[in-house]
């Protein structure tokens, strides 16, 4: 990219060591101004010390926002209405994180009238990806700097050894909080990547995680709970009515406490390598549990399938970056469309790593009829002679194969 074209970029910030060296880098390479965007979606970090960073090296406009409603009401609400998970196992935490980041960087380049946006992300990873596919669906124009696919400093001590030349201040962990781990957090999940990691056959150790206790160590009472759905959503915990990041902040709490959602993954990346990963996603691995079981009793059978056959394509979708593609929305208004009588409450019991089904009830959209259902007599709610002619039409091309082989 010509550097003498981009005028001013936003540039996605946390004030650590990647993201300060870049902003320096963009200083000096671009000669360019940079506005600063930094997101709480959750993390769970002080956001506060971004600004000082920011201020101290010489950023005019720096934008901290906090997108924790909004990361979990029109990402992660409607992501779990599809029950999407990636290979049978990721929840998919990092990945609906980034199509939000890259909504707010092009909405703030358009207020301060940025020609550039830049993100921390590596040439390695699916972030890159997510970021750009996200910023050209929204902004076909806007231009778009990635530091790790131009610049030589491809190793910490060379991050560090910029960051020292240049007077940048990097704060040192506190020694109780090091970890060696890449780590991306939000509401809905943290990561962890690299160091022993990379050998699939390591286990990681207990120390790693940071949101549950081992099930061996969860308490040995039973948690039990009641979640209540509207159109697909979770509105309240026992009762008590929430906002959908309030109910996110809570089931992490309570599955946490109890053990749930740890996963070991060996994943595989839209750039073409596997990756090895670590996640810890407790609440979302209690509403995935209490929405299928919803589902189960309020979504017509078909209905239900068909669901369950797009979902793969659907989280593929999110994983690979493609949350603003046509496609995407397209299968979102039909899932959403579905969920217009998944309403009711569950009732869940949390023990030691496991969430488990105790009830269900829909006073409005349930279709178990237990005058059908029941193995006693129906009083001829349903008439079993039917089966017979049911089973003769559908058996009927097995037959005639079968006469054919014969």
């Amino acid at each position: 990219m010509a550097q003498s074209a981009v005028k001013k970029v936003v540039l996605a910030y946390s004030g650590g060591l990647d993201t300060s060296v870049i902003l320096k880098w963009l200083q000096e390479e671009y000669g360019c101004e940079v506005v600063t965007f930094t997101a709480d979606i959750g993390q769970g970090e002080e956001l506060e010390p971004a600004r000082a960073k920011a201020e101290a090296a010489g950023v005019k406009e720096i934008y901290i926002d906090d997108l924790r409603e909004e990361f979990v009401r029109d990402f992660v609400y409607p992501m779990f209405r599809a029950n999407a998970v990636y290979e049978g196992e990721y929840l998919l935490g990092t990945s609906i994180a980034r199509p939000l980041i890259a909504k707010r960087l092009i909405e703030i380049a358009a207020e301060t009238g940025a020609d550039a946006i830049s993100h921390g992300a590596t040439g390695k990873g699916n972030d890159q990806v997510r970021f750009e596919l996200g910023a050209y669906a929204l902004n076909p124009e806007i231009k778009i700097i990635a530091p790790w696919r131009e610049w030589d400093l491809l190793s910490r001590e060379k991050l560090m050894a910029y960051a020292a030349k240049h007077g940048i201040g990097v704060e040192q962990k506190r020694e109780g909080n090091k970890s060696p781990y890449s780590m991306d957090a939000n509401l809905l999940h943290i990561s962890y990547e690299g160091y022993d990691l990379e050998d699939p056959w390591t286990q990681p150790g207990d120390a790693m995680w940071r949101w549950s206790v081992s099930p061996e160590q969860a308490p040995d009472q039973a948690t039990e709970i009641e979640l209540t759905f509207e159109r697909g959503d979770i509105t309240a915990i026992d009762g008590k009515a929430m906002s959908p990041a309030e109910v996110l902040a809570e089931l992490n709490r309570i599955g946490g406490a109890n053990g749930i959602g740890r996963a070991d993954i060996v994943e595989n990346r839209y750039v073409g390598m596997k990756s090895r990963g670590c996640y810890e996603t407790p609440g979302g691995t209690i509403m995935l549990k209490a929405h299928r079981a919803i589902e189960s009793l309020t979504l017509d059978r078909e209905a239900a399938h068909l669901k369950d056959e797009l979902m793969p394509r659907y989280a593929s979708l999110v994983y690979n970056g493609y949350w603003f593609a046509p496609e995407r929305r397209m299968l979102q208004a039909a899932i959403d469309e579905s969920q217009q009588v998944v309403n009711g409450v569950v009732r869940l019991k949390l023990y030691k790593g496991n969430v488990s089904v105790l009830g269900r009830r829909s006073e409005t959209n349930s279709l178990f009829d237990e005058s059908i259902a029941t193995f006693e007599e129906d009083a001829g709610a349903y008439d079993q002679t039917d089966a017979t002619g049911f089973i003769r039409l559908n058996s009927l091309r097995l037959r005639v194969a079968g006469r054919k082989r014969g």
